[in-house]
């Protein structure tokens, strides 16, 4: 009775891998294809309306338009460059160009110069890429972490460490925010939805908090 329990358990538990797996990668096929549409569709559009806007103003276009023109012009370019940040959060070429700690630096930065939150990246690596699932991973945590403490924490300052140590590739999240108690929040969907992810690529994930003392939170993956 007891072996065949176990075998169940075994079996539901690879059941659920393999629909969050399913989950995951219906959300990454979707994320391409919306990348995608907005590039090709949207993008050469407002590319198309801002070189006629361009040509309109070395045309003969009489004065009193010429405000109305520049302004039609500088919402064009606030529009491009919205659609360029949109694309590059859904599905960032620098992560699958150049790795996830390229792309981690880029997220930093862009987390600064939108918000009033100050990021320290300190890097330990061995200059070895990881497989691209657990760069995706780990990419999509990141995410994950810095919206959650943006919008809940209060933190002021956020420190991301990566390193590589013996095969393990680690993530350390930590942030001054208000900090919170583990036992009411742990069936939350952000938190499963970290775990599950964390599941997914056999890694580990410790959280540490308490009320009014922020929040570390350390991820873990095998890199071979």
């Amino acid at each position: 009775m007891i072996k065949n329990q176990v075998e169940l358990r075994k079996l539901h538990d690879e059941k659920q891998a393999g629909l969050l797996n399913a989950v995951f990668e219906t959300q990454e096929n979707e994320r391409k294809r919306l990348a995608e549409d907005l590039h090709d569709s949207v993008g050469q559009v407002l590319s198309a309306i801002k070189l006629n806007l361009h040509r309109l103003d070395k045309s003969s276009v009489n004065e009193s338009s010429q405000p109305l023109l520049a302004d039609t012009r500088r919402l064009a370019d606030e529009c491009i460059s919205e659609i360029r940040n949109i694309i590059h959060n859904v599905l960032p070429p620098v992560l699958t160009d150049y790795g996830l700690l390229e792309a981690l630096e880029g997220l930093c930065i862009k987390i600064e110069q939108t918000t009033d939150v100050k990021v320290e990246l300190k890097k330990n690596l061995d200059g070895v890429r990881s497989r691209p699932e657990i760069e995706l991973a780990f990419y999509r945590i990141a995410q994950e972490l810095f919206s959650n403490a943006i919008k809940h924490s209060g933190a002021t300052v956020i420190h991301l460490t990566l390193t590589n140590e013996q095969g393990w590739l680690i993530m350390e999240f930590k942030d001054n925010g208000h900090g919170f108690n583990m036992s009411q929040v742990k069936h939350g969907f952000g938190l499963k939805n970290l775990e599950s992810r964390v599941r997914l690529i056999n890694g580990e994930i410790n959280i540490y908090t308490k009320p009014k003392n922020g929040t570390i939170t350390i991820i873990r993956a095998k890199t071979l």
